[in-house]
């Protein structure tokens, strides 16, 4: 599995998002089967046929603001594209009032109690699973090793918390899970923080994984680079503090005043605590549901592990951490080609449209101009500097 998952990254951005949608729908598919068997004796109509229409409409929703907020230099210049970028809030919601409509046209006398319960659960799994999952795809535009990192940073955490328990566990951690054990937990922290700082030192180094997404179809081999970087990913010499400096020069007996970290790094921490300190919840949330459900496994796709949401329910949660520490912290916020694009077209007449592209052009004119008398006056400079 982690061959295939690196595969599936070196290949390209787009089957990096194609993998993310498929086991969204695949986590989504697991968690409405548990709501839809006891529907099969209640006679319920409709109930799997309407949590799919949600899932598409919601997709549509969430990867049409990615669409439009990615790519708007694209989307924005094609006439058959446009309206629908322009008005897509509105034909969502309309799609999801659809569907709205239809639940309630389908409620049957003596059912109304568990159709409710049904319409909720179908709404937790689009938040939990297919909103959070978006985000996700979010962070591999932004750049892949946004996406890879706290992956990593769980899979690593879950790891060791079973090497640390299985060696060293004794004080059970929590009631739902009863295998954890705060040795597992502790253990698993101090690892990842450590993993963590290491992993981002190497994935840090390669633009495929650094830069954001310009061509979707680029792949590991397709030499991507970015200028400028964002400078998160640039070292900077570091100060350390007083008793640091006089451990270090006791054990190896050197003075070193500051060590060069990119600020990328620091980040890395703050992720891999969150990956050892609350993702675990995600899965203790979804220990939680098995157990009101009474069932051992989400399902069987992944022998020996149970389902994909097994996996998965730790994932979600992260990914979306990650969208939200980035986009606060991290990101860098310039005004781009596609967002002066969109503003004309959904701020100015056509007349004002051209008056733009006129005086743009007057502007690039004289801009060519004064360039080409500045090369003029240089040669002559020289010339007479040579005589």
């Amino acid at each position: 599995m982690v061959g295939a998952f690196l595969f599936v990254l070196a290949s390209g951005y787009i089957w990096s998002i194609v993998l993310v949608m498929v086991i969204s729908i695949l986590v989504y598919r697991e968690v409405i089967q548990i709501a839809y068997m006891p529907g099969k004796d209640k006679n319920v109509r409709w109930f799997k046929t309407m949590s799919w229409y949600f899932l598409i409409i919601t997709e549509y929703y969430l990867y049409g603001e990615s669409i439009i907020y990615y790519f708007k230099e694209i989307v924005m210049v094609d006439a058959l594209l446009l309206p629908f970028a322009t008005h897509h809030r509105f034909i969502s919601f309309i799609l999801y009032v659809i569907g709205f409509v239809f639940f309630v046209m389908n409620l049957q006398k003596g059912q109304y109690r568990f159709q409710m319960a049904q319409f909720g659960w179908t709404h937790m799994a689009l938040f939990l699973i297919v909103v959070q999952s978006h985000f996700i795809v979010d962070n591999i535009l932004e750049g892949l090793i946004w996406f890879i990192l706290p992956v990593a940073l769980v899979v690593c955490n879950d790891v060791f918390a079973y090497i640390c328990g299985f060696f060293w566990g004794r004080t059970p951690l929590i009631q739902l899970s009863p295998k954890k054990t705060v040795e597992g937990f502790v253990g698993a922290f101090i690892c990842t923080l450590i993993l963590g700082f290491i992993a981002t030192t190497i994935l840090m180094r390669f633009d495929y994984l650094t830069c954001p997404v310009q061509d979707l179809g680029a792949a590991a081999w397709s030499h991507v680079s970015c200028e400028p970087k964002n400078p998160v990913f640039t070292a900077a010499a570091w100060r350390l503090p007083a008793i640091v400096r006089y451990v270090i020069k006791a054990l190896s007996f050197k003075d070193v005043p500051e060590v060069k970290i990119a600020p990328v790094q620091l980040h890395a921490i703050v992720m891999a605590c969150f990956a050892s300190l609350i993702a675990p919840f995600g899965g203790f949330f979804a220990s939680a549901v098995k157990r009101a459900f009474k069932i051992k496994d989400f399902g069987h796709s992944i022998p020996g592990h149970g389902g994909l949401t097994d996996r998965m329910d730790c994932q979600f949660l992260m990914g979306l951490f990650a969208y939200m520490y980035y986009q606060s912290f991290i990101k860098m916020y310039n005004v781009s080609v596609g967002t002066i694009l969109a503003l004309v077209i959904n701020n100015m007449g056509p007349e004002e449209q051209l008056e733009l592209v006129e005086r743009l052009q007057t502007y690039l004119g004289n801009q060519q101009h004064l360039s080409s008398n500045i090369d003029a006056v240089v040669a002559k400079a020289q010339h007479l500097w040579g005589r």
